[in-house]
């Protein structure tokens, strides 16, 4: 959310942002974590008072206290962090004299040059590892159908793992590339499907299942788990 908060609450000691939002269809104040996991944002009925609004959200310190601290750990993009490639961990390893950019080796992701652009490096080749997969796996699964694929695009996108739009463009965030090969193969088998079946009937799953024999272990390990890719990086 890029609006800048209205508040600064202090819970535990943590300062909170607080962010307020006007919703004309609400009929009372509502209450929950912001999308990046680090603030709050209230939605006010167009009557209530942004100032009533903070007043609310400070009485509830304690529900939001309890949600922040169930909150997965934040991992940076550090040298010596450990974060999942493909389902597996490795330790990011920071070679400054080393001339090869950003490579796998011996369980670890090896980044080259100084200290300041290690995580800008990281992000970097962790996307560019992710499209050169998505599009590997959704090359490979358009060709079992027959059928053609727009464009590939790959986003850090939070609300969805992929989509399809209806000129058949097809995008996907990169963070799937940390997380079990099943689970991206299931996620580029459920986008494929649509651009033969554009809903999410019956056929529509028989068609996935075609794809991906093993797409309920995709399904549900992103309902267990995929909260958790968010807050690494």
């Amino acid at each position: 959310m890029s609006i800048e908060p209205a508040a600064i609450l202090y819970i535990d000691g943590r300062p909170v942002p607080l962010r307020l939002r006007r919703n004309g269809q609400a009929r009372r104040i509502l209450l929950r974590l912001d999308k990046q996991g680090d603030g709050i944002v209230v939605t006010l009925p167009k009557w209530v008072p942004e100032a009533e609004g903070i007043a609310w959200a400070e009485k509830q310190a304690a529900w939001i206290s309890s949600r922040l601290s169930a909150l997965p750990t934040r991992t940076p993009f550090s040298d010596g962090a450990v974060i999942p490639f493909e389902g597996e961990d490795h330790v990011i390893r920071n070679i400054p004299g080393a001339r090869r950019g950003v490579w796998r080796e011996a369980g670890e992701i090896r980044v080259s040059g100084q200290p300041e652009h290690l995580a800008r490096r990281v992000r970097d080749w962790l996307k560019k590892e992710a499209r050169a997969r998505l599009s590997e796996q959704t090359a490979y699964a358009s060709e079992r159908l027959g059928i053609k694929h727009g464009r590939i695009t790959v986003r850090d996108t939070r609300s969805r793992w992929g989509s399809c739009a209806s000129n058949g463009n097809l995008s996907f965030c990169w963070r799937l590339i940390l997380a079990p090969t099943f689970v991206l193969d299931y996620v580029v088998a459920h986008e494929v499907a649509h651009l033969r079946e554009p809903n999410h009937s019956n056929r529509f799953w028989e068609t996935v299942a075609v794809l991906d024999a093993n797409m309920d272990a995709g399904r549900k390990w992103l309902r267990q788990h995929g909260e958790t890719l968010h807050f690494i990086g």
